[in-house]
């Protein structure tokens, strides 16, 4: 099934540190005209969904408040931008915002919130504390919304699109033959996470293992499947079962610009990767 894609000029609405943003020119060559539907399991900002817009696709997340956007997002898009431009960008008024309990808040309320507070915090981080409380500090550099054609636009790309609120497993147990599973876990290394902004019940080493018993099992279903993991002893132990790939990436180092390093990251398929 063809997606309606056109270049790098459909963006994601959010902001998502690890953004697989750069890779994208990589990643779309994994998706064809023969692929039925697109997953992916650990959705963050979803950018190589959001360039390639198919036709069909699954989206899951273990970040529940994260999948609520997504949905007031394909169900309210245009009431929730509205009101999304209308709050000030200032330090008062996101720290006015993030001390709001969620809980407390309508879904679509909360779908606004998270919104402001990914453009307005330092980074694009998704952290929590220990009780659960969004903690990053307000940005010093605060990134542009999309346009109001751009949103809409992609609450249109979410309208033939199923979200699931969960671990990985409860996606990829959707799968079908011909499906397109694309993996972009949270970094697991040596019992701790490259980053912490996802909360406590995130994917971490433990989760590993079961993490390449679905790959086996997605390839003996029939589905194409990738996988994109930073250089570790873990990626190479999955990188060893299937076609791989390793290449050098840029890294901010604690996220600001101007400290740089070479990193090592795995694209893991079972579909050839020797011409990526």
């Amino acid at each position: 099934m063809k997606s309606e894609l056109d270049g790098d000029s459909r963006r994601s609405f959010l902001r998502w540190a690890g953004s697989k943003k750069k890779l994208l020119p990589r990643l779309r060559k994994f998706w064809t005209g023969e692929n039925q539907r697109y997953v992916e399991p650990f959705a963050g900002s979803a950018c190589l969904f959001f360039s390639l817009r198919p036709n069909s696709a699954i989206l899951g997340d273990s970040n529940k408040d994260l999948i609520n956007v997504y949905r007031i997002l394909r169900d309210e898009p245009d009431a929730l931008y509205r009101r999304l431009v209308r709050i000030p960008r200032d330090q008062a008024s996101y720290y006015r915002w993030r001390a709001k309990n969620p809980s407390d808040l309508d879904k679509q309320t909360r779908a606004l919130r998270f919104i402001y507070l990914n453009h307005n915090c330092f980074n694009g981080i998704y952290r929590t504390n220990a009780a659960g409380q969004f903690n990053v500090p307000f940005g010093s550099k605060l990134s542009s919304y999309l346009s109001h054609d751009e949103f809409l636009d992609c609450s249109r790309s979410l309208r033939k699109t199923t979200l699931v609120a969960g671990d990985f497993q409860r996606s990829l147990s959707k799968v079908k033959r011909g499906d397109f599973v694309y993996l972009d876990p949270p970094y697991a290394v040596t019992s701790r996470r490259v980053f912490k902004e996802y909360g406590k019940d995130t994917f971490d080493v433990s989760d590993v293992d079961r993490l390449s018993e679905e790959l086996d099992r997605l390839n003996k279903l029939g589905a194409t499947f990738v996988v994109s993991y930073a250089d570790c002893q873990q990626a190479r132990k999955l990188a060893a079962s299937w076609s791989s790939i390793k290449f050098s990436v840029p890294r901010h180092v604690a996220g600001f610009a101007d400290h740089r390093a070479k990193a090592f990251e795995w694209l893991i398929s079972n579909k050839q990767t020797d011409r990526l």
